[in-house]
């Protein structure tokens, strides 16, 4: 799979279930490779090849992914810690089996760029910073999507 990342966590550890007194790490990016679609992928291990891995790439790379693992993802569990996806399967990565490297394709990567900068939601699904502070009220309580620009940041 080759892909422009779109988004990415940071390294998160949570205590291993099976060996008690470790802790397993996990970090998580979405890819996309064409202005409809795009997917979430997971990585768990230790933390070691976690970080390095997290690391290697950041959001506007182009990557290619090599044997990830297909699973089916857990909808409603998964979207609320990841972008929601129009895809019903993430890719997972393994210490033993997958490689992630930089995308050395030119063509490819100039192509994929130009996805970066578009919206993942539908455009009829967003309010503009204008449409909420107009309907403010009548909004009051809701969860919106939004789409607006940052003019700054300072400390």
């Amino acid at each position: 799979v080759i892909g422009v990342v779109i988004g990415k966590t940071d390294v998160r550890s949570f205590p291993d279930r099976k060996n008690i007194g470790t802790e397993r790490y996990t970090f998580s990016f979405t890819i996309r490779d064409s202005p409809t679609y795009f997917i979430n992928v997971q990585s768990w291990g230790r933390e070691e090849y976690i970080r390095s891995l997290s690391e290697s790439f950041r959001v506007g790379d182009c990557v290619t992914i090599e044997n990830p693992l297909i699973q089916s993802k857990e909808a409603e569990r998964e979207e609320k810690f990841n972008p929601v996806t129009p895809s019903c399967y993430k890719l997972l990565l393994s210490e033993s089996h997958s490689v992630v490297q930089i995308s050395s394709c030119w063509d490819t990567a100039s192509r994929l760029l130009a996805l970066l900068h578009l919206p993942v939601k539908d455009p009829q699904d967003y309010y503009s910073l204008g449409d909420i502070v107009a309907n403010g009220q009548s909004l009051h309580g809701r969860t919106l999507n939004v789409l607006a620009a940052v003019m700054a940041v300072s400390e």
